[in-house]
């Protein structure tokens, strides 16, 4: 169960990906595209929430749909996005005309874009349909090294919240890789799931612990010190997953979304690790964010056209890290 859900409904835009900003505890981005991604432009949106609702900061469209989006967390107003037109966006919150540069070397859609946690790094990771992720230096006019590797769509990328220069993939050939920008070479690669996964996420108080979710419908947490077997499978969803989340404020707590409609949570360490499933969608759930200023708040975004922001109850018995 959850409290109170704030709702934002955007006509004929369909939600793929919702990130939180890190300057701004009640401000979010959502990535969405007309005609559910088949077709038409996309639209990225800045949200707010407040007492009565979620309001309409401002809004971008582009020529096609956006798949993903990241905050910059050096610059309060800049933000990234993933298009299926094979590029990146880079807009300007601040600006009225919104896209400050265009980035265009992927040959296929751009399906994830991530921006680094670690100090002293203002980098971006792109993952594409075309094999290959892209690591970004928003200074610089082309990519800064290109990672090949996979057999398969790159699904998800996304960067070590502590490990500098160093981020994870994981594609539709059922692997997760974990890459060493400087080295330019994938260091693990792990046969995670006999089926696509989608995505990917690191925890964010240990280096060595990661989530995936797949096509099989399930969650594996693998631990990078001994990747022969997941130290926990959870299993409940009866769809596609299509995004995982860890949360900031717990350490084996985490969140994923699915195309069975469904929002559920997760402990990974307790026997029975199903912590409480939300269906509080109409149509397919595919954007997650916890709000790391505010603990056990989370976001969502769903093929039904709203956005929503919500305490899962389950959560709030439980000790947050601050």
């Amino acid at each position: 169960m959850a409290g109170a859900v704030k709702v934002f409904r955007h006509p004929a835009r369909h939600g793929y990906a919702v990130e939180n900003s890190p300057f701004f505890p009640n401000r979010l981005a959502c990535a969405s595209s007309q005609y559910y991604g088949i077709a038409g432009c996309g639209t990225v949106l800045v949200l707010e929430e407040g007492e009565n609702g979620i309001s309409h900061i401002v809004s971008f469209n582009w020529k096609d749909g956006l798949y993903d989006v990241t905050w910059s967390e050096n610059n309060e107003h800049v933000l990234v996005t993933g298009s299926g037109d094979g590029s990146l966006q880079v807009w300007d919150t601040a600006r009225s005309q919104g896209l400050l540069q265009v980035l265009n070397e992927h040959k296929q859609e751009v399906y994830s874009v991530d921006w680094s946690l670690t100090r002293g790094e203002a980098l971006v990771v792109s993952g594409s349909w075309d094999h290959a992720a892209k690591v970004w230096d928003l200074e610089r006019p082309h990519s800064l090294n290109t990672f090949h590797g996979h057999q398969g769509v790159i699904y998800s990328t996304i960067w070590s919240p502590l490990i500098p220069g160093c981020f994870a993939s994981a594609s539709g050939d059922g692997t997760l890789r974990v890459w060493d920008v400087k080295a330019g070479v994938s260091r693990v690669v792990i046969g995670a799931h006999a089926m696509e996964i989608l995505s990917c996420d690191w925890c964010k108080y240990n280096e060595n612990v990661l989530v995936t979710g797949a096509v099989d419908c399930s969650l594996r947490v693998w631990d990078l010190r001994n990747v022969r077997q997941p130290i926990a499978e959870l299993l409940g969803h009866t769809y596609a997953i299509r995004r995982v989340k860890f949360s900031p404020h717990h350490h084996t707590v985490l969140a994923s979304v699915s195309y069975d409609f469904t929002v559920r949570f997760w402990d990974f360490q307790r026997a029975a690790p199903l912590l409480d499933t939300l269906e509080h969608h109409t149509e397919f759930v595919c954007g997650l964010d916890f709000n790391m200023h505010i603990p056990n708040q989370v976001m969502d975004c769903a093929w039904d056209e709203t956005v929503k922001i919500y305490t899962p109850s389950c959560l709030s018995s439980l000790p947050c890290i601050t």
